[in-house]
């Protein structure tokens, strides 16, 4: 492993020459923050203003999102960011698919669902046998998964808020809302909604039609760099911001978010956007809507500058950080370094799970669930800590390796090298086996790249950087980023592939 030092966004660099400071509210599944951003023409540095918790809610009617706790976390943080010296601009980006109802008064109608409530796991299929699997991708070209929104807004029909319902927003357009007054439908979350046409980049309204859906739920769509609005009174007041301060649209799915900061100054590359979910593709010019692409369950959703992000989601982090959860509640280690260590020191391809699998999804006691799947499928149990994290590494690394070969066939390019960013950009081990599982070399950073692209769709829209090329030479000329070679027997990982393609699928 090597590494490229950043030459110019070092903690020393932070001073006048920045030309101007952007706010970045960046929400994950499990925290959010506000991260001030400042930009110069070979400048790009980060400050956390604030961070908070994302702590979702088990009700009587499902698992919510806490998105009024949320709100004030963003308040609070842009107060923090007001005290440091003011912001040119804010940007929202948040996870995709979710929602708030609002009704005709603009009123928020109950907590937004969290994408992991089990409600929707028989309705997609209805969903799917009505419209016909091939219509529904041949419109959206999106992966299957049963909690995209069409198939929430299904397992909602005849209850008492969707009756009531007048405007459907995202949760990043929600927190926009708030935060100005204005409606409005960022297209890169749009598209992830099971709703949105992938060739026009419009709303369907085929199936809108179809699914007995009001058009009038659905706001005008705004572009990445679109003006959003300004503060409201109150907003201005509590935060200590200008109210004149501008919210600019920016790639509000936190993956496109990403995508923009993605260090490549090549044009075979791939893409790894690791957290929470591993999102892992390639970066098109228009979608892949063949049947082959349908089978093999890949995902078209937008980009900025009308860009395809062709990938498939894959269970990434999640696995583990439910693991240290569940062994935090046994009192068990959960420092993460150690456990990489104990990881690394265990048997090579001792056990495999396919991350993916529907058992893995809910929360729950993952160390549990993982030994019970490797039962099933005839494999060795793992039996201590570092094994089940070395199985959770190696079964992602080869996670990675099939989605990105599929990719490659599917949408006729080669992979030359492979970009991981994201919070997984900092798990050494995962990095190396991940070239070691593809046989390509792997670029790890930024770290923050969600964050990043955020602030530089922002800095564009103020005119001080360019065109996406432009951005991503910007991030890799001034972002740390630390370089993995493959090594070790292809043989052994080929063995590997082969194992677990050939291993019973579970339901």
């Amino acid at each position: 492993m090597t590494t490229t030092p950043p030459t110019s966004a070092s903690p020393a660099s932070a001073s006048s020459a920045f030309s101007s400071a952007f706010a970045a509210v960046d929400l994950g599944a499990t925290s959010g923050r506000v991260i001030l951003g400042r930009v110069g023409p070979d400048n790009l540095d980060l400050t956390e203003a604030h961070r908070f918790p994302n702590t979702p809610v088990r009700l009587p009617d499902g698992l919510r999102w806490d998105v009024l706790a949320l709100f004030q976390g963003v308040l609070d943080g842009l107060r923090e960011a007001a005290r440091s010296g003011g912001v040119a601009s804010i940007g929202v980006d948040t996870w995709a698919v979710d929602y708030g109802l609002l009704d005709a008064d603009g009123a928020l109608l109950g907590h937004p669902f969290h994408y992991r409530d089990e409600r929707t796991d028989e309705v997609a299929e209805r969903v799917r046998a009505e419209i016909g699997r091939e219509k529904l991708y041949g419109i959206t070209g999106l992966q299957h998964l049963p909690f995209n929104t069409v198939f929430q807004l299904a397992s909602s029909r005849g209850t008492v808020q969707r009756d009531a319902a007048r405007t459907l927003l995202l949760v990043p357009d929600l927190l926009i809302h708030w935060l100005t007054g204005s409606i409005g439908a960022e297209e890169t979350n749009a598209s992830t909604t099971g709703l949105f046409d992938a060739r026009t980049g419009t709303w369907s309204h085929e199936l809108l039609s179809r699914l007995s859906l009001d058009p009038g739920l659905f706001p005008p769509l705004r572009a990445p760099g679109d003006p959003a609005g300004t503060l409201l009174p109150h907003v201005a007041a509590y935060t200590g911001l200008d109210p004149r301060t501008p919210v600019t649209t920016v790639a509000s799915h936190d993956t496109a978010s990403a995508v923009v900061a993605v260090p490549a100054t090549e044009p075979d590359f791939a893409y790894i956007s690791c957290g929470t979910w591993s999102l892992a593709g390639l970066e098109l010019d228009a979608p892949v809507l063949s049947e082959e692409s349908r089978a093999a369950n890949f995902t078209n959703e937008r980009g900025v500058d009308g860009t395809i992000r062709y990938l498939r989601n894959i269970m990434g982090m999640w696995l583990l950080e439910e693991c240290r959860r569940t062994w935090e509640q046994e009192n068990l280690p959960t420092h993460l370094p150690a456990l990489l260590a104990d990881a690394a020191r265990a048997e090579p391809f001792a056990s495999l799970v396919d991350p993916d699998a529907p058992e893995f999804l809910v929360p729950g006691d993952m160390p549990a669930r993982i030994r019970d799947h490797c039962a099933r499928t005839g494999q060795r149990v793992p039996g201590g800590q570092g094994a089940v994290v070395r199985c959770i590494l190696e079964s992602l690394a080869l996670a990675h390796r099939r989605t990105l070969r599929q990719a490659a066939e599917l949408a006729g390019r080669d992979i030359g090298r492979i970009h991981l960013v994201g919070g997984g950009s900092r798990n050494d081990l995962l990095c190396q086996l991940t070239a070691d599982a593809t046989g390509l070399p792997v670029v790890a950073g930024p770290t923050e790249a969600t964050a990043l692209g955020n602030i530089l769709v922002q800095a564009r829209a103020a005119g001080l950087v360019g065109d996406l090329a432009d951005m991503r030479r910007l991030v890799a000329s001034t972002q740390h980023l630390r370089h993995y070679a493959p090594r070790g027997d292809a043989a052994a990982w080929d063995a590997a592939a082969a194992r677990l393609d050939s291993a019973p699928r579970n339901s």
